[in-house]
């Protein structure tokens, strides 16, 4: 069930309106690393996740992207300004100015829709996180490339924000893939020779001794919890 309060997960608004930022901020909106991608990659992962830690996380993150789209899609809305005028717009969509009527539409900064194509659900505790994790380092690649494109403080200050909790986001994924051994595709880390060898196809020159991986030492979660349940006990 979910719950919808009015007020923003934090402020937003402009110095002024800027129609041909607002091309550039809809890759954040409606593209392959943006907000809407996030919410449903994270909550369908949630779907099947048995264990309630992972469970928990996946929905507290996908309900969060859920604000973050929100703050995208107003803050696209104070740059469109008022009226429509294609002519303020030099590149990207402009079905912005021709078809949405100024709404900020689920399509990126090239007018292409969004797609289902760009979330990764895959059933397997250790692969959603990894990919999690590369969803997070990729969301903060363009919320800094956006950053360094406008002048507007207040702008700014929003995609500081939304930066800033993407690496919140990252570190709590990496925590959580920290916490799973012997899982899914975990469970054959390196159980082989095959693993441990380098091909050196690309000469002259090699950086990288032979590689030589392990399982992860850390402890199960879900072993944690309840060796700390039989502490308490204790």
């Amino acid at each position: 069930m979910f719950e919808h309060k009015k007020k923003l997960l934090h402020p937003v608004k402009v110095e002024r309106p800027n129609p041909q930022y607002a091309v550039l901020m809809q890759e954040q909106l409606g593209g392959c690393n943006g907000e809407v991608k996030a919410a449903m990659q994270y909550l369908s992962q949630s779907f099947r996740a048995k264990d309630p830690v992972f469970k928990d996380l996946f929905l507290d993150i996908g309900t969060e992207e859920l604000s973050h789209m929100e703050m995208v899609a107003e803050t696209i809305n104070l740059l469109n300004g008022g009226d429509v005028d294609y002519k303020k717009v030099d590149a990207g969509e402009i079905e912005t100015m021709v078809t949405f009527g100024l709404n900020p539409a689920l399509v990126n900064s090239s007018g292409n829709p969004w797609t289902a194509d760009y979330v990764t659900v895959t059933g397997d505790l250790a692969a959603d996180l990894l990919a999690d994790i590369a969803s997070e380092q990729r969301a903060k690649v363009v919320y800094e490339y956006l950053y360094r494109q406008i002048d507007d403080k207040y702008v700014k200050e929003t995609i500081m924000f939304l930066l800033e909790r993407e690496e919140a986001h990252n570190a709590l994924f990496c925590e959580a893939l920290n916490k799973i051994t012997d899982d899914g595709s975990n469970k054959s880390f390196g159980m082989s020779e095959d693993s441990r060898l380098y091909f050196d196809l690309s000469k002259p020159g090699r950086y990288f001794d032979d590689p030589d991986p392990k399982a992860p030492k850390m402890a199960n979660a879900k072993d944690s919890k309840s060796t700390k349940s039989k502490a308490k006990k204790k």
